[in-house]
């Protein structure tokens, strides 16, 4: 199964999503968006495949979403989607694309919707939070 992870290393969540990855049995494409940057076209294919508009994939938190004024409902989907380009970060991660689909991972767990197979259990995220029990059955 071809995986692939937009994925920031300095993000829990997104390191969370790498390590179920790998440990259902995977060895994604890592992208390090931060240093590679995006294309429009990539993320109008990402945001198209994983239902979101830029606005519901701006990441406003630990980013320049508020200083650049991109908050404001008045700013357009085109704007948001012109600043992400000029500033990577501002792209929530991690976007993880298979055969299955695209999600925001967000929470980390909802990466399992993305796999055909799932890391043994129990199985515990970075924070120690269960998803996956003894016998395999997602908890979250």
């Amino acid at each position: 199964m071809n995986i692939v992870i937009h994925h920031n290393p300095a993000c829990g969540t997104s390191r969370n999503v790498l390590q179920i990855i790998r440990d259902a049995g995977y060895e994604p494409t890592v992208i390090e968006y931060l240093d590679t940057g995006w294309t429009r076209p990539q993320l109008q294919a990402l945001f198209a495949a994983a239902h979101l508009t830029p606005r519901e994939a701006l990441r406003v938190s630990k980013s320049p979403a508020e200083e650049l004024g991109l908050t404001d409902a008045s700013v357009s989907d085109e704007a948001i989607l012109d600043a992400m380009l000029e500033h990577p970060v501002l792209v929530n991660r991690p976007l993880v694309a298979s055969p299955k689909g695209v999600r925001l991972c967000r929470p980390s767990e909802t990466v399992l919707d993305l796999l055909e197979l799932w890391p043994a259990g129990p199985y515990a995220k970075e924070d120690g939070e269960l998803i996956i029990d003894a016998e395999g059955n997602r908890l979250v």
